[in-house]
């Protein structure tokens, strides 16, 4: 893709509320002027100039990219970048206007618009991407060479490996306009779908995400319960969702065979710069070890005082009592912990709570979870997220920051090479939350309190590695049946759900039937296909890169940072070089799972401490 935009997300409510800088009572509000568009009107004038660029870019360059030499296609790609930087500036600024409100139908009239417009500019700039992969080898290799494309090489690099998998012209363009009435369409409904979810409780309705976070109430009714609520809110529209799972599968098998990809993960693993061995090698790594999240369960139970843990158990708090942070604590500690690492970092952290590139506020119809969404070079990034005052809350703020922190160092690059494949895009986040942590260890008063941060520890890697695979196993059956045999009911669906969680936990956790249904909520299953295992492949990486910081202290950090300043612009293996990483070194993945391991052991002798 050319372009940068945030992941698919969603939204509903009246109008995004009015202050423009941090309540000084509670969570953030963003504001999005800094962004750059004069309001709404301002983002439909950058749209339409970057489409005029675009149509001035393709009666200058097009049908004569095989003849330009290095300075030529310098000049193009220069040109390329400022006009994808443009759209892209509108596109993130009508996403996350529609994100914060989706119910307001000018946002997403807005949001529409602006898609429209860039997907027009697609079109229109595509052949620039097309007349380079025609290129003969020995041609393109020769530029690849050229000290006047540097700043592109690796951009240039990895678009070559994509040669065999582009349509012509016509047909490409065809695709990207047709996407907005088809695929791009479907999502949007999904999107809506989710975003209007609420559920009831004590007689009220509420936000799905309010009534989700009472999973990890002390009270196991109240978990009990709202495991209940939520697969009460799942039920009504399953069909529909399952619907809409259908036709993005069948959709994706469709771009798959015209693009001569061999099963449903190849466009993924391309995109990710990594092959199709290695994910599976990670999978079987991690399958390979379900037997730490099945150990975790039972000790949890045994912490908690129940015979065997049911699905509501899962984010049952064991260990201490639940802290509750405001949002000033919780914007103290993280930066607190970033400073202790790095005071660079945290100056960069900083940034995001001084001008207000932060959302956190929960409100009617606002998209739950959390994101970080940015604009290219030409902006910077915004954070969404629902804040609650909860200890994850505190630790999902951390990894997002990480997110922004990485996109504002990266920011150097350019658009087209500030990105990293999202394999190593995570590795930041991940490492973000894994120092607030360490932070959050070391206040930790007493073994009680001690065990509670280890358990913690312990359900992220269940929820970050094991489940992620565990989803993305979901997803390898629903493809394949999808291609093999037709269209999947929702009973279908549920029972493939139901399956890989049972193989994950085996009888160390019995599910709910309800839990069954608990797939249709999962947005990247619809909207990225294939995008989970990044989780498990980010944090395992982090990991080991902070098992490194660990025993080489300050002189590590220097490193690190230079990682996150290439963006991008070099593969994942050589982005881990950086840090004194082997990504091929055999047993790699091992590596890290070990180290999860070692934390499954210290909290199991931290509960014999607390029982003594």
């Amino acid at each position: 893709m050319l372009f940068t935009a945030p992941p698919p997300v969603v939204v509903v409510g009246g109008v995004i509320p009015a202050p423009s800088r941090p309540r000084p009572d509670g969570p953030p509000v963003w504001d999005l002027s800094s962004l750059g568009p004069a309001g709404p009107a301002g983002a439909v004038a950058l749209s339409r100039q970057a489409l005029s660029d675009a149509e001035v870019f393709a009666v200058r360059h097009e049908g004569r990219i095989a003849g330009y030499g290095a300075a030529q296609l310098r000049e193009a790609l220069d040109q390329l970048e400022a006009i994808s930087a443009a759209i892209a500036v509108a596109d993130v600024y009508a996403t996350l206007r529609f994100d914060a409100d989706t119910g307001a139908p000018e946002h997403g009239a807005l949001l529409s618009e602006i898609e429209a417009r860039r997907a027009h500019v697609q079109t229109l700039v595509d052949f620039l991407e097309l007349e380079w992969l025609q290129l003969a080898p020995d041609r393109a290799a020769a530029l690849l060479d050229a000290a006047e494309l540097e700043r592109f090489a690796h951009w240039l690099a990895m678009r070559r490996r994509w040669r065999e998998h582009r349509l012509s012209g016509p047909e490409e363009r065809l695709l990207t306009t047709k996407a907005l009435t088809g695929r791009d369409a479907w999502r949007r409904l999904l999107e809506e779908q989710l975003a209007g979810l609420t559920a009831e409780w004590e007689g009220e309705r509420y936000e799905l995400v309010e009534v989700e976070a009472r999973l990890a109430a002390s009270e196991r009714a109240e978990r009990h319960a709202a495991e209940d609520a939520v697969t009460a809110a799942l039920g009504p529209g399953l069909r529909i969702r399952a619907r809409v799972l259908n036709v993005l599968v069948a959709d994706h098998a469709v771009d798959d065979r015209l693009r001569r990809h061999h099963h449903w993960l190849a466009a993924r693993n391309l995109e990710n710069e990594t092959s199709d061995a290695s994910v599976d090698a990670l999978v079987a790594a991690v399958v390979a070890r379900y037997d730490i999240p099945r150990r975790w369960s039972a000790l949890k139970a045994r912490a908690l005082n129940v015979k065997r843990l049911r699905s509501y158990d899962r984010a049952a708090p064991v260990g201490s009592s639940q802290e509750r942070f405001s949002w000033a604590e919780a914007r103290d500690l993280v930066l607190s912990a970033y400073r202790g690492f790095s005071p660079e970092l945290a100056d960069h952290a900083a940034r995001f709570f001084n001008e207000s590139w932060i959302d956190a506020e929960i409100r009617p119809g606002k998209q739950s979870g959390a994101y970080c969404a940015h604009a290219g070079p030409a902006g910077h990034p915004y954070l969404l997220l629902n804040f609650a005052g909860r200890r994850e809350d505190v630790l999902t703020l951390a990894h997002e920051l990480g997110h922004g922190v990485h996109y504002l160092l990266a920011a150097g690059r350019g658009l087209l090479q500030m990105d990293p494949p999202i394999t190593v895009a995570e590795t930041a986040s991940v490492f973000g939350e894994t120092i607030t942590l360490a932070h959050l260890m070391s206040r930790a008063s007493g073994p009680q309190e001690r065990f509670g941060l280890l358990a913690y520890q312990l359900d992220e890697a269940v929820a970050t590695v094991f489940r992620q695979i565990a989803i993305h196993r979901f997803e390898d059956r629903v493809h394949r049946e999808r291609r093999e045999r037709g269209e999947l009911s929702p009973d279908r669906l549920s029972g493939h759900w139901r399956s890989v969680n049972e193989e994950l936990y085996d009888d160390s956790v019995a599910l709910t039937d309800g839990y069954a249904s608990w797939w249709s909520a999962i947005e990247h299953v619809f909207t990225m296909p294939g995008y989970v295992y990044a989780y498990a492949y980010g944090q395992l990486l982090a990991l080991s890169i902070y098992a490194r910081y660990l025993r080489e202290g300050e002189a590590f950090v220097p490193r690190y940072l230079e990682l996150l300043r290439a963006g991008g612009s070099c593969s994942p293996e050589a982005l881990a070089a950086i840090v004194g990483i082997d990504l091929t070194a055999p047993g790699f993945w091992a590596t890290g799972l070990e180290l999860i391991d070692g934390q499954l052991r210290e909290a199991e002798r931290s509960l014999a401490a607390v029982a003594c």
